[in-house]
């Protein structure tokens, strides 16, 4: 199925790895044009080099910085000559309980997180008002709607954009703006793969993932892969998702418990 992508352009924040870069390289196999951005130079070069495209603009920036993103964000409009689609993917998770965590730690949370989607969002909002296919995704996390004590200050936080996704989607709606979320379980990145290291088990990697789906009650017994979170990315974005707003789609194995 064509999903209407091609010679579009899309922004995704935090595309040097990861979500984002497999959603950058979907993106990029629908002939879209994309920009993306990352705090770590090397990596963003290393991303560059292997995807091998003049389709992809690349820039350091840090999401947390308004002027850095508005000049970002300027910058692909006016090589581009608009922008239709924003992926707002930056961000990480603090693994940290209440008795961990401090208050700097929860300042920081709540800043990347909002930070994350609302200086992209305010600085692309024009460019994405002139088109006639804008749609913006939030990559956000179960942990949304199934809270967890060992990630306090992220679930809370990723709570929060949840809900603001929500309002965006209703206050966006008369630009012809639609905004969604995709919501994550255990997905198979680079933070897995440093947390068995730091595990110091004598367990293999396959091993040690598949303990972790047991244990987190995953009903399909794996990690996710960042292609499949970006395939349910990608659909969103699609103008053939018209007539889909203020909604979230969980990506995550089973692992949701919610029903709303």
């Amino acid at each position: 199925m064509d999903l209407g992508l091609a010679g579009r352009t899309i922004v995704v924040t935090g595309g040097s790895s990861g979500v984002g870069l497999a959603t950058v390289r979907a993106l990029l196999d629908e002939g879209a044009r994309v920009a993306t951005c990352g705090r770590d130079a090397g990596r963003l070069a290393e991303a560059a080099a292997a995807l091998g495209t003049d389709r992809l603009m690349t820039q350091v920036c840090d999401v947390r910085d308004a002027e850095a993103v508005r000049t970002f964000i300027g910058r692909t409009a006016a090589e581009s000559g608009g922008i239709d689609g924003l992926v707002n993917n930056a961000g990480q998770s603090r693994m940290k309980g209440l008795d961990e965590s401090t208050a700097e730690d929860w300042r920081d949370e709540l800043e990347l997180k909002f930070s994350g989607v609302l200086n992209p969002l305010h600085a692309a909002r024009p460019h994405l008002r002139a088109s006639d296919a804008a749609s913006v995704v939030n990559v956000n996390a179960v942990l949304a709607k199934q809270p967890e004590t060992r990630l306090i200050t992220t679930s809370a936080a990723r709570a929060g954009i949840l809900n603001l996704s929500k309002s965006l989607s209703a206050a966006l709606a008369p630009d012809g703006i639609r905004v969604n979320s995709v919501c994550l379980g255990l997905i198979d990145t680079g933070q897995w793969t440093r947390r068995h290291a730091a595990a110091g088990t004598a367990r293999t990697y396959e091993e040690w993932q598949a303990a972790l789906a047991a244990d987190r009650g995953i009903a399909l017994g794996r990690l996710g892969r960042a292609e499949e979170v970006a395939y349910a990315i990608v659909s969103l974005l699609s103008p053939r998702a018209s007539y889909i707003t203020g909604t979230a789609i969980d990506v995550c194995g089973g692992v949701g418990r919610s029903i709303l």
